[in-house]
């Protein structure tokens, strides 16, 4: 009897699990149409659209919008909303501002008086990036005082508002939160260089602000800045991966908050990059100073259906970035260099294909649209590289700004982020 069931269990095991993937398959589709949060679609930095130019002036500019004070968080957007921070360190002032996607005028804006600090100088009080749903935006504004999490409508009206231990590092914030579902999720750690204190992993209602879940953190001697993505392994139960310093990889069960598996001490450096799915492969990297330090590649379910993870491959700092996130996408996976470098490799091995430096430094993160590379460099110059196995630098476009941080596509546009600039650019979907 048991021989004769065990179809049936499997058939319904299987259909479960495809049922879950349709959910994320169809999400992510959702998305597509949108770009909810940080390096857009699930984190990956990925986008279909077919009608983002690759050359460009300011001619050919749908707009641009000066933003109160500056910082490097990126825009998001949700139909015809643009939703985008800055700061002003010298007042001590946090701002949201919302404008029509179409022709850039500003809907509204928020102003929130944030307890003054001074972060790193290649930090800014404004660079974790909001995260939006069909309902609300949500903004993070981390400080050593206190962090606040705000849910605000569409049409600025708040919804809720939470307030958290203040942030112990040496740089200041930087994570973004996600949407997933009903929940939003936040890393709050901190670093013992500064004060002994214990980091957590956070999800919060997104209806109500009211905490679902929190994961204690060891705290580490280098705070991470990574922002979760969410990983479909062959499990009835996705997983959120987070990045960290003390913790390497980690898959995390979203509804309740748990570990179900991590690699530690694969990180000897500060984590500011965010996880990058390649297939089977979960991808990370760290570094220190302006150098990336190393870059891991971690098979989660090595040992079969069971979450053994184990290193794939191991790259060193010559391939490995720091701050910028990579993207991988058809095989290949493209890492941007804090010292300018861009390199090719295949996502399975970690062979490297070619390594290039078309322009200046890179602090900002690489999007992957329909083919080719977009990333800002630290000068404010967008480059555009073939998406292949052999290089080929397309353009090198000036916005005449510094930047630090990531386009965002969505509508058939590109939104360009710079220091105190909002740039729109593309002909829209026709």
């Amino acid at each position: 009897m048991k021989k004769q069931n065990q179809p049936a269990k499997v058939t319904k095991r299987f259909l479960k699990v495809l049922f879950i993937a349709l959910i994320i398959f169809s999400a992510s589709i959702s998305q597509a149409q949108q770009w909810s949060r940080y390096r857009g679609p699930n984190g990956q930095g990925i986008s279909y659209a077919k009608n983002i130019p690759v050359k460009w002036t300011q001619k050919d500019y749908n707009w641009k919008i000066s933003l109160s004070g500056g910082g490097h968080s990126s825009p998001v957007l949700w139909g015809d909303k643009v939703f985008v921070t800055s700061g002003d360190q010298k007042r001590d002032y946090g701002y949201l501002l919302a404008l029509r996607a179409s022709d850039g005028k500003i809907l509204w804006q928020k102003q929130y008086s944030l307890a003054p600090y001074r972060p790193n100088p290649r930090n800014s009080y404004a660079t974790a990036t909001p995260a939006v749903d069909a309902d609300h935006v949500y903004i993070l504004w981390p400080t050593p005082k206190e962090t606040i999490l705000i849910a605000l409508n569409h049409d600025g009206g708040e919804i809720w508002k939470r307030t958290f231990e203040g942030v112990y590092c040496q740089h200041g914030g930087g994570g973004s939160p996600i949407v997933f579902d009903d929940i939003v999720v936040f890393t709050h750690e901190h670093e013992n260089s500064t004060k002994d204190v214990p980091g957590v992993w956070v999800a919060v209602d997104r209806k109500t602000g009211q905490t679902r879940w929190e994961l204690q953190r060891k705290t580490g001697p280098k705070t991470s800045y990574s922002t979760p993505c969410l990983y479909s392994p062959h499990t009835d139960i996705p997983q959120l991966i987070f990045t960290s310093n003390s913790h390497g990889i980690t898959g995390v069960n979203p509804r309740k908050g748990t570990v179900v598996w991590e690699t530690e001490s694969i990180f000897p450096a500060r984590v500011v990059s965010s996880p990058v799915i390649a297939g089977r492969l979960l991808i990370g990297s760290c570094g220190n100073g302006s150098r990336g330090k190393c870059l891991v590649a971690v098979n989660p379910l090595a040992n079969g259906e069971s979450f053994k993870p184990a290193e794939a491959y191991t790259i060193g700092s010559s391939t490995a970035p720091y701050v910028p996130t990579s993207v991988a996408n058809e095989g290949l996976l493209f890492t941007f260099h804090d010292s300018g470098y861009v390199s090719c490799l295949r996502s399975a091995t970690g062979v490297q294909l070619w390594r290039e430096k078309p322009a200046g430094k890179f602090f900002g993160s690489p999007v992957w649209v329909n083919g080719r590379l977009y990333c800002i460099t630290t000068e404010g110059e967008v480059v555009v590289i073939r998406a292949a196995s052999t290089y080929e630098l397309l353009a090198v476009n000036p916005l005449g700004e510094r930047s630090h941080a990531t386009p965002a596509v969505a509508g058939g546009r590109i939104y360009l982020r710079t220091l105190s600039n909002l740039i729109s650019i593309g002909p829209g979907e026709k």
